[in-house]
């Protein structure tokens, strides 16, 4: 089986707040899941979501279940993580995304649409 692809991103948390705070997130490609990734925060909370959600948030906004995506200007990406407890929203530059996504897909090619 192919290795998992692992790698770190800072994101920016967005807030009302004049000045943003950095997070780092570990996002996380199991080919033993292969249509999924998880984003893990320092917090340990960890989010698991269908990988074309990511892919396609990159161009258009996009929700399922508690996670949505979309795209913010030419150059970021905001990924938006509902709890019972709120919501966390977290600025992404598009680049890192993609280079994720391209990753995981030299490991695993997305599934064909059906």
């Amino acid at each position: 089986m192919p290795a998992a692809v692992e790698e770190h991103a800072r994101g920016r948390i967005v807030t009302d707040a004049p000045q943003y705070r950095s997070v780092h997130v570990s996002m996380i490609y199991d080919p033993a899941e292969p249509q999924a990734v998880s984003f893990a925060f320092p917090s340990g909370r960890e989010w698991t979501f269908p990988r074309a959600l990511l892919e396609t948030g990159l161009r258009v906004p996009v929700s399922v279940g508690d996670i949505s995506v979309w795209p913010c200007g030419r150059v970021q990406a905001v990924v938006e993580f509902h709890t019972p407890d709120g919501v966390a929203v977290v600025q992404f530059d598009a680049k890192t995304l993609m280079r994720f996504l391209s990753h995981t897909y030299a490991v695993a090619a997305p599934a064909a649409a059906g």
